[in-house]
């Protein structure tokens, strides 16, 4: 009784060398000279490509640290704050004020709130650690003084307020459209916390023919 005899299976030698032509080609892609100025000794393409990484990427990581400690550009959203700020405006906010030193009483501020994550709101902030709130008869009083409507808009709280002292980190923002703002006046919000506060609105920067300064 014979038995078949099995060969293993063997690879073509065309297959081998078309590998082969390939591989040496990416190969001699990689290393093809790239023309640099005279005096500069040339790159391999691998090189040069190695090169565009390291630059894509350290001008991402540039960009994030400036949006985090530098400054950010916002997009108003809203009319809490009119009519200092209008619908649908670009701000120009700073970040590096607030990352060595801290805001101050009436301020125009981005803001994060509780429980809304990442969610920015835009607001001035009104008292500060240790100060006194109160609104009465719709007018707002920061320790006992009377705080004028900043953008003369006519536009009282919509309740009263009773009077509170804030704690050692605690800072009241309201909207400057103080009629038609959700804010520290309200239980869900309060008053914040000082990493809530972000950024210093400096700037409206769009549209063009709106360009001003924010005080």
């Amino acid at each position: 009784m014979s038995e078949n005899n099995q060969q293993p299976h063997q690879i073509p030698d065309t297959a081998k060398a078309e590998e082969a032509v390939q591989e040496s080609g990416l190969r001699a892609f990689l290393n093809r000279p790239v023309k640099v100025p005279e005096g500069k000794p040339p790159r391999t393409m691998q090189q040069e490509i190695i090169s565009w990484i390291v630059t894509i990427v350290s001008a991402l990581l540039i960009a994030l640290v400036i949006r985090a400690f530098v400054f950010e550009l916002y997009r108003v959203d809203g009319s809490s704050m009119t009519n200092t700020l209008i619908n649908g405006e670009r701000m120009f906010c700073t970040k590096i004020e607030y990352v060595f030193g801290s805001p101050k009483r009436g301020d125009v501020v981005i803001c994060h709130y509780p429980d809304r994550g990442n969610t920015a709101f835009v607001k001035r902030l009104v008292a500060l650690p240790g100060d006194t709130v109160e609104i009465r008869d719709r007018q707002l009083y920061v320790n006992d003084e009377l705080v004028p409507d900043p953008e003369k808009m006519n536009s009282r709280p919509g309740f009263d307020y009773a009077k509170r002292t804030l704690g050692e980190n605690e800072y009241f923002v309201m909207g400057d459209n103080r009629g038609n703002s959700h804010d520290s006046r309200y239980n869900d919000v309060g008053p914040l916390k000082r990493d809530q506060i972000v950024a210093h609105v400096r700037f409206v920067l769009f549209p063009f023919d709106k360009i001003r300064g924010i005080q």
